[in-house]
């Protein structure tokens, strides 16, 4: 959940922490710090805050040193505050330690360095390390974190620094993700691929129970055993200034707009008009012989990709037959299961490091399900453990408040679902052609859905003040009212509840009045009359209604209060085409109460504990 620089090279150390901590800010902010080694003697800056907070403390400190380490934090043990704040240093003073993760057996082993005459001096599972590391210190560094690494449990990655050896970084990795790299000036550690962009493309990434030993124009590894690794980096084709605001108020606000472009590429390369097909080369070993064979599917996700997911139950049930079932990641791992050879356990994630998503996958290995993942990032935890891979090439998201992953996971979600249904033969070569189409097209349908901006900025202007959302869809776009009312709980922090609308009688209708807006979701599709008669029954109660539609022709004899039309589309993309304008409805009311719309409280963007 936090995020982790290092830096060990011939440049300052400190701007090149700060860049890097300030691109790593959507991973946690609630306090942030640094360790330097100027002149042989290491410092430690640290405070409860934002990073920016932490630039302005720095400026009045002038560093002049070529190593160091920096993290931003999303507190898991111990309350945000200065002390709590990263990097975490032993008693002795003499080793300091940054970590994104938990350390599950952190209590006893602080209980028996205390009976060591260990004094701790704050509530983190962190400092544990650092003293752990402290007490096999022999001269050694990379042999001293290899000793305590054996004696720790959990998810963990670090970055440690001493001052007896001021040249030298190591770095470990177990269950959270550290990527290596290198240029002519320096060689870096971060946990995300994006804060190493400016200085390097190519990348190394740490898999579980490896160590990197990092020093000026050398990077060695190996395992926690001790034994070397030969690994061979991956170029990353993100340019880094896709990381940046580009003129936009908020990356949410970029990232929405990146929408069609982000689609575009997912896309590319994939479709065989030809064949009436859909190529997917990077299912790895999930071979075609394996794709005819499965009978079921268990999709697995969380959040806004657990929602993708049910659209994709919808689809390839549609097209294929097969019979699928969407687990939240969490519930999924704790359950029992059908999972046999004949089972593809398929998870969804931007990441590729939510820890739930990825204890369910390994659930699914255990059992000897087929493992697929749809994720967008490359040499992720999750792309290097399952059988097979759809990447959705969005390139990065900073938000907190996903949008362009959504999106583009519908993409991919239609793409693996034509595929599977041409090889099994249960997708006619109307459809196939039909489909093929409508994606080529789908990017130029999402940039005309965009257009609908102005219109849903003027609508938050009427009903930024109140205090509840009642969201409606059925069929496709009832996963969408689910989305919708996420978007805007999660950065406007208005309650907002998403529902199917055959469901609103069961319950919801209760809570309807004159206060009460309905946002309903009404695609030209086979459940529009039933979509239509619910709408009926909010405004017999007073409701307020506010209908996205394809077609406002077909709304004509029923009482509304709002129109939204967005371009008209095959039915299964209905779901991206009505996903935008409820983005942008939770980006502009979120703008208006002045909310953090890129950093939302209490929440962060990649979540790698349970």
């Amino acid at each position: 959940m936090c995020g982790i620089i290092g830096y060990v090279g011939k440049q300052e150390a400190v701007p090149i922490l700060l860049e890097a901590l300030k691109t790593m800010e959507y991973r946690g902010y609630d306090s942030a710090g640094v360790a330097l080694i100027e002149n042989g003697a290491l410092q430690t800056i640290r405070l409860k805050g934002r990073v920016r907070d932490l630039e302005t403390k720095l400026s009045g400190m002038p560093f002049h040193g070529g190593v160091g380490l920096g993290h931003t934090r999303w507190a898991t043990h111990g309350k945000p505050s200065e002390v709590n704040a990263h990097p975490q240093r032993s008693a002795s003073g003499d080793i300091v330690v940054v970590h994104n993760g938990i350390i599950e057996n952190y209590l006893p082993l602080r209980r028996e360095l205390e009976s060591e005459g260990i004094v701790f001096t704050s509530q983190t599972d962190t400092e544990v390390i650092a003293n752990l590391i402290d007490q096999y210190y022999e001269g050694d560094l990379p042999r001293a974190v290899q000793k305590a690494a054996t004696r720790l449990h959990g998810s963990f990655a670090i970055g440690v620094l001493t001052e007896r050896e001021p040249d030298c970084l190591v770095a470990l990795r177990k269950g959270s993700p550290l990527v290596i790299s290198a240029n002519d000036l320096g060689v870096f550690l971060a946990s995300d691929l994006t804060a190493l962009l400016p200085h390097s493309k190519d990348m190394f990434f740490l898999d579980d129970g490896e160590m990197a030993v990092l020093r000026p124009g050398d990077i060695q590894f190996c395992k926690v055993t001790g034994e070397k690794v030969e690994k061979v980096s991956q170029h990353i084709a993100w340019d880094a200034m896709q990381a940046q605001k580009q003129g936009y108020k908020h990356f949410m606000l970029k990232e929405i707009n990146e929408q069609p472009i982000a689609i575009r590429d997912t896309i590319m390369g994939r479709l065989d008009d030809v064949a009436g097909t859909v190529n997917l080369e990077e299912l790895g070993t999930i071979t075609d012989a394996i794709l005819k064979q499965i009978d079921h599917i268990h999709i697995v996700a969380c959040g806004t990709a657990w929602h993708a997911g049910l659209v994709g139950k919808f689809l390839i049930e549609s097209l294929t037959g097969l019979r699928v079932e969407v687990d939240y990641a969490s519930e999924f791992r704790y359950r029992e299961n059908r999972l046999d050879d004949k089972t593809l356990v398929l998870a969804v994630t931007q990441s590729g490091e939510t820890a739930d998503t990825l204890a369910a996958v390994r659930r699914g290995h255990e059992a000897g399900a087929h493992t697929l993942a749809i994720c967008n990032v490359v040499g992720s935890t999750m792309t290097r453990e399952v059988d097979g891979v759809l990447y959705t090439h969005a390139g990065p998201e900073i938000s907190v408040a996903s949008t362009k992953a959504f999106t583009t996971q519908l993409t991919a979600f239609l793409l693996f679902a034509l595929k599977l249904g041409r090889l099994r033969g249960t997708a006619s070569d109307a459809d196939a052609t039909r489909l093929i189409a409508a994606l080529r097209g789908l990017p130029e349908l999402i940039g005309d859905a965009l257009k609908c901006e102005p219109a849903v900025q003027a609508l938050a202007g009427k009903y930024w003040g109140v205090q509840h959302f009642l969201y409606l869809g059925r069929s496709l776009c009832y996963p969408v009212a689910l989305e919708g009312a996420l978007k805007l709980k999660e950065i406007s922090y208005i309650h907002a509840e998403g529902y199917p609308a055959g469901e609103m009688k069961h319950g919801p209708i209760a809570l309807i009045d004159e206060r009460m807006p309905v946002v309903v979701l009404a695609p030209q599709n086979h459940v529009m009359d039933k979509t239509l008669s619910n709408l009926s029954e909010v405004k017999a109660r007073g409701g307020k209604i506010i209908v996205i539609c394809q077609d406002a022709a077909e709304l004509e004899g029923y009482e509304v209060d709002e129109v939204i039309q967005v371009p008209a589309s095959e039915p299964e993309l209905a779901p991206l085409v009505m996903a935008i304008p409820l983005q942008l409805l939770a980006y502009h009311i979120a703008v208006i109460l002045g909310c953090d719309v890129d950093q939302p409280r209490n929440l962060a963007k990649s979540v790698t504990v349970e």
